[in-house]
C-alpha cells in the first residue's frame, strides 16, 4: 500500500510540536494516521503575554528547537512541511524577527498565522461520523494564548472567531472581562439552538483530560465529571497536581484554567458534554499539506 509521509510543526503559547504523520492512499480515500509526536516545553506565551517581546533565552531554545526539528524531518525523510506560530507570536513585538532567525539557522520557514486561519485549520476535520446526525456543533480550541471557535451547521462551517483567552492568559490575570462578553455574544448571534449542542474540543489539555474524567470508548467528557475534577483539582498546589494525577510540570498549571475555559463555554451554549476525537492545528495542517501535494500533481 502506497503512503506518503508529512511534518507540521505548531509553535504554539505553551508548547512547539512536530507531529510526522503518514498518509495511506486508500480505494477509499487517504487515512490519515499520527507516526510520531515530539512535544518540547518551550513557554513563549510567558514572555509574551508579560512582556509584550520573546526573550533572548527563549529565541536561543526556539533556535535550538527548530534546528533539532530539522534533522529529523531529514531523518524521516518527509516529503513536504509546514510550521505555523500561534498566540504567542502574534503578540510578540518581535516575532517577525523571530521568524527571520530560526530561517537562517535553521532552514526552516515559520508563518505567523491568524486566529481565523487557526480556527479554519483545526476544524478541517469537519464533524466525526457520530455527530454527522447533528444540526449543529461547535469546535473549541483552547490554547495557552487564545481560544478558537468554530460552528458547523448542517455539516457546514458557518461561522468562526478567535478570542484571546488562553490558559496562560487566565493563569496571569490577562482575560478582561470584555473579551470573555465577546464570546458570549458571539455564541448567542451565531448559535441559535442553545439545546445541549454538542462541543468538540480539541488542544492538549483535553486530550488529556479526556484520560482523566473521559469515558474512553465514546471519547466524550460530561460536563458533571469535569466541574467536580475542577474542584478538586483547584485548591491543589502544582507539586500536588503533578503527583497526585500523574502530569507534566508545564501541563499541571494550566490544567485548571483550560477547565475553566471548557465549563463555561459549555455553560454559555447549554452543552453537557465535550467530544474530543483527540485532533488540533497540526493534524489540520496535515490534511492541508496533503491536498497542496496532490494538487501540485494535475
Amino acid at each position: 500500500m502506497k503512503y506518503l509521509k508529512f511534518a507540521s510543526i505548531d509553535i504554539g503559547s505553551n508548547a512547539i510540536r512536530l507531529l510526522f504523520d503518514n498518509v495511506f492512499e486508500t480505494a477509499d480515500g487517504p487515512v490519515f494516521k499520527k507516526a510520531s509526536l515530539i512535544r518540547v516545553p518551550i513557554r513563549l506565551g510567558d514572555d509574551s503575554f508579560n512582556e509584550g517581546r520573546i526573550s533572548d533565552e527563549k529565541i536561543s531554545h526556539v533556535i535550538d528547537c527548530m534546528k533539532a526539528f530539522s534533522f529529523l524531518m531529514k531523518a524521516h525523510d518527509v516529503i513536504t512541511y509546514k510550521a505555523y506560530a500561534t498566540s504567542a507570536m502574534r503578540d510578540a513585538e518581535n516575532g517577525h524577527q523571530i521568524v527571520e532567525a530560526v530561517k537562517m539557522e535553521s532552514g526552516i520557514e515559520i508563518e505567523i498565522i491568524s486566529g481565523e486561519k487557526e480556527a479554519e485549520l483545526i476544524s478541517s476535520k469537519f464533524v466525526p461520523n457520530y455527530l454527522r446526525s447533528k444540526k449543529q456543533v461547535v469546535y473549541v480550541d483552547v490554547g495557552g494564548g487564545s481560544t478558537e471557535l468554530t460552528l458547523i451547521d448542517k455539516n457546514k462551517k458557518s461561522a468562526q472567531d478567535s478570542f484571546n483567552i488562553g490558559t496562560l492568559r487566565l493563569l496571569n490575570g490577562q482575560v478582561p472581562t470584555e473579551e470573555w462578553t465577546r464570546l458570549r455574544n458571539w455564541i448567542k448571534v451565531n448559535i441559535h439552538w442553545h439545546n445541549n449542542i454538542p462541543i468538540i474540543g480539541s488542544g492538549g489539555n483535553i486530550n488529556k483530560l479526556i484520560n482523566l474524567v473521559g469515558n474512553n470508548k465514546q471519547r466524550f467528557i460530561k460536563l458533571r465529571d469535569l466541574e467536580l475534577l475542577y474542584e478538586k483539582m483547584l485548591p491543589l498546589d502544582q507539586d500536588e497536581r503533578i503527583l497526585q494525577y500523574m502530569l507534566n510540570p508545564d501541563r499541571a498549571d494550566v490544567i485548571v484554567p483550560a477547565m475553566e475555559i471548557f465549563i463555561k463555554i459549555c455553560k454559555y451554549t447549554d452543552s453537557s458534554r465535550i467530544f474530543v476525537p483527540q485532533t488540533g492545528l497540526s493534524d489540520g495542517m496535515v490534511r492541508t499539506l496533503y491536498k497542496e501535494y496532490k494538487l501540485a500533481l494535475y
